[in-house]
Order: structure tokens, then C-alpha cells, then sequence
């Protein structure tokens, strides 16, 4: 079947073609005509499915040929670079109409945002906490609101945005159509739909039990403080063009790729702590092919599309089966081959079974030749968080000591000899001013040491 069946609008059909689609995805089949409908829809669907297209499609065939000079169009996605990704492909879409998008996300100036609201434009695509903050003004209203899409809903519940969701269904005009869409249906997302959703269309092409045949996997068992040095090492041979590294924390994503920085690997890193610019200029770098490896999170990696993909490394083994479905789903897309490469530590066996079990398969063991597995680790790649918070303290301490030493110069300093002494550094019991007499009354500076010391213990 082809796109020409489902009544879209010549241009958008026009669009669809120079993307070079050319049959429609099972989502897009199943969510397509109800969306055209006017129906509400809850549709399972993970992302790669071609759920962006599926929505958007739809509700731009409706927009067409009702200009209003209003935004008609919400859709929240729970991460920038998703919500980045729709609003392009959006753009892509809708670029032979009329029609206007914007992203509103944070790390990025307001200004501009603000102006999306000002002139109204047709689709706007969201993370809910940018979004509440321009709700606090009185230019953001969505009065004119027609369609509500709520983007990789399960996501939005593990980042903790239901509240925020709730927040601004209140603010929203209750006669709408409301498209959901979400991985898997959790019962916090079941309850949600139940309270937005009238009468919905139910849609499941839900996250497969196993990865795409395209993709294949690997086990790689290995010391945990080795995994950097193996990452290396294969990094090293031929066999990697550019790969996407998943790592369980933020600290570990830095120190991965400070490690690999210095040794010579062209490198980026994209979580939660880098800016909205730093994370876009490391995304565009990796997809013109001028770094070769990209370090991420799983929450940051939300919305990071690589076409010709060749390789993913799970380089810290995900807790949740899923979570492993999705990141390796980086590659292998459309009907492409990739490579999916897992290191295992030696406390990670337990995590990677359960994973076997879920995809119904055991994934081959792979040793390096020539890599020496019981080597002394050159350096560890993880500082434990108390060790962390030590050093932070002792660096503190050094700080206030410096600092006390400096103060301590000026009041024993050159003229304090001569005919003038030195100001007391204990405040007087009578709690009045302090130093011999013609020192103008200065007040002890231990006053004002004492208060910025508790101001340093608070920061």
C-alpha cells in the first residue's frame, strides 16, 4: 500500500516522496484515517516506528486551507532533541504549505519562543517545563487549541512530567482531539488516557520482544574498570565506523569521553547537564561524520536519529529489557544492518539475563584477540560519589584556609607596626567596636568570616 491511498493532501503527498518514503509503516497505516477522522487516539507505538509521521501527516491535511493566525497544534515531547526532531521533521513535512511550526524546549533564549506565541504558529511542539514557564505570561494562551498529541508518554512518566501534563491540561480548552502515544501503557499512562481521552481509537504496534533482524548482537565480558580500555582497543581496528555509547550516568558519559578524547578519538557527549547548544552542536557533528563516537544517556538519547548507523555499544548493561530494545533500535533502521555490542561487567550478569529472557534469545560471547583482560586498569573511570564529595570538601577547606591566611596578612601588614595596631581578631565581650584607640572603630573581620563560612557549608 502506498501513501497515495489514505486521502492526504497532493503537497504533503509531494513531501512524503522527496523524503523518499514510499509505503506507509504499520503505525501510520492504523493511526492515520482515525486521526483524519477527528478521533481521538491511544496508540502503543516505539519510537522508529514512524509514529512522528503518523500524527503529523494527518493533522496537517487538516490545517490546510484554514489559516486562523493561531497556534492550532500542541504536541509534547518529554525531551528537547525529541522535541527538536519532530518540529524538523514537521518543517519537512509541511514545506510545500502554508503551514508553521516551532519548538519551544529549554537551554535555548526565550525570545524567540516568545514570538512563536505572539504570531501564532500552526504546530508547536513542547517539553513540558518550558512550556509551564511561558504559561506564566499572559502572551502564552492556546485558546485557540484544536489538536493535543502527547509524544512517548511512558517517557514523560519515568522523568516525572505527569504533574507538569496535569498542569497544562487545566489551561488547555477541553473541546480538542487528543492523540496518545507511548511505548508501552503502563497503569499511571492507562489512567491518564482514561481522563483525556474521549471514545479513542486503540492502536497497538507496540515495542517487539526482539530486536530488528538487521541488527546483530554481541557479548563482550569484561572487567568493569577495563571497559574503557576495551572500548579502545576496538575503537582501534576497522571494524567500527561510528557508534553510539550508551552509559548508565551523566559522570560516566564525561568521563568516558574525556578518556577517549585523550587518546585520540574524535568524540562527544550528549545528557541532561550539557546545554541545549552544546547538546545540538555534539548531535550535528556526529551525524556529519566529523566525530566518530557519541556518548549518551538513555534520557538524552531520546529523539537521536543517526541514518547508517553502523554500530551501538551498551557500554553500562541497561536494567530494563526495553531500555536495551530501544538503544540498540539506534541501528539497524530501515531496513539497514547494524551492529549492537554489549559490555557485560562482572556484576552485570544478573541484568543481561534478564535481558536474554525478555528477547527470547542468548546473544553470542565475543573476546578481543590480542586484548589483554587481566591487565592492571591505567585509571578508573568512575570516582565514587562519596569519594567525589570528599574531595569537593577537602578542596573547600583549602579555600577557606587560603583565604584566612590572606586576611590574616592584610591585619599584621605594613603599618600595623607603626604606630598603629593591629585590629582585634575577637570581637570585644562587651560586643562593641574593637582595635586601640584612633583605628576608627573598625568592626573584627572574623564577623564576616564567621558568615561566609556558613554561606560556603550551605552552597
Amino acid at each position: 500500500m502506498s501513501f497515495s491511498t489514505l486521502n492526504l493532501n497532493p503537497e504533503l503527498l509531494r513531501a512524503v516522496d522527496r523524503l523518499g518514503f514510499t509505503e506507509p509503516t504499520p503505525i501510520q497505516l492504523q493511526a492515520i484515517p482515525p486521526v483524519l477522522a477527528g478521533r481521538d487516539v491511544l496508540a502503543c507505538a516505539m519510537t522508529g516506528s514512524g509514529k512522528s509521521a503518523a500524527f503529523l501527516l494527518p493533522i496537517l491535511h487538516r490545517l490546510m486551507g484554514t489559516r486562523r493566525g493561531t497556534t492550532r497544534v500542541l504536541v509534547l515531547a518529554p525531551t528537547r532533541e525529541l522535541a527538536a526532531q519532530i518540529s524538523e521533521h514537521c518543517g519537512e513535512l509541511a514545506a510545500l504549505t502554508p503551514l508553521s511550526s516551532a519548538a519551544i524546549f529549554g537551554g535555548v533564549p526565550m525570545s524567540p519562543q516568545v514570538q512563536a506565541f505572539r504570531r501564532g504558529v500552526d504546530v508547536l511542539v513542547a517539553t513540558p517545563g518550558r512550556l509551564l514557564d511561558h504559561f506564566s505570561n499572559s502572551y502564552a494562551r492556546l485558546e485557540g487549541l484544536e489538536v493535543l498529541v502527547i509524544d512517548e508518554a511512558d517517557r514523560m512518566l519515568d522523568m516525572g512530567f505527569l504533574p507538569d501534563i496535569r498542569r497544562i491540561l487545566k489551561v488547555l480548552p477541553t473541546r480538542r482531539q487528543t492523540l496518545l502515544f507511548s511505548a508501552t501503557i503502563p497503569a499511571p499512562i492507562a489512567q491518564l488516557a482514561r481522563e483525556m481521552l474521549h471514545e479513542p481509537t486503540v492502536i497497538d504496534v507496540g515495542r517487539p520482544s526482539a530486536p530488528a533482524t538487521g541488527v546483530t548482537q554481541s557479548v563482550f565480558p569484561v572487567r568493569s574498570d577495563l571497559k574503557s580500555s576495551l572500548l579502545l582497543e576496538l575503537l582501534r581496528t576497522d571494524e567500527i565506523g561510528n557508534v553510539l555509547v550508551f552509559t548508565r550516568t551523566k559522570h560516566r558519559a564525561n568521563r568516558l569521553a574525556e578518556f577517549l578524547g585523550r587518546h585520540g578519538v574524535a568524540c562527544d557527549r550528549i545528557h541532561g547537564n550539557r546545554s541545549q547548544a552544546q547538546r545540538t552542536a555534539a548531535l550535528a557533528a556526529f551525524k556529519r561524520g566529523h566525530t566518530r563516537v557519541l556518548v549518551a544517556t538513555d534520557i538524552a538519547a531520546r529523539g537521536i536519529d543517526v541514518e547508517a548507523l553502523s554500530h551501538v555499544v551498551n557500554f553500562d548493561v541497561p536494567v530494563v529489557p526495553d531500555d536495551y530494545i530501544h538503544r540498540i533500535g539506534r541501528t539497524g533502521r530501515a531496513a539497514a544492518t547494524g551492529d549492537a555490542w554489549t559490555f557485560v561487567g562482572e556484576h552485570e550478569e544478573n541484568e543481561f539475563n534478564a535481558i536474554e529472557k525478555a528477547i527470547g534469545r542468548r546473544v553470542p560471547r565475543r573476546k578481543v584477540a590480542g586484548f589483554d583482560y587481566d591487565r592492571r586498569a591505567a585509571e578508573r573511570l568512575e570516582i565514587p560519589v562519596a569519594e567525589r564529595l570528599a574531595a569537593l570538601r577537602a578542596q573547600r577547606a583549602q579555600e577557606r584556609a587560603n583565604r584566612s591566611r590572606r586576611e590574616g596578612a592584610v591585619r599584621t601588614g605594613p603599618g600595623a607596626g607603626r604606630g598603629q595596631s593591629a585590629p582585634s581578631r575577637r570581637p570585644s565581650s562587651s560586643g562593641g567596636r574593637s582595635g586601640s584607640g584612633g583605628g576608627g572603630g573598625q568592626r573584627p573581620r572574623v564577623a564576616l568570616k564567621s558568615s561566609g563560612d556558613k554561606s560556603t557549608r550551605r552552597g
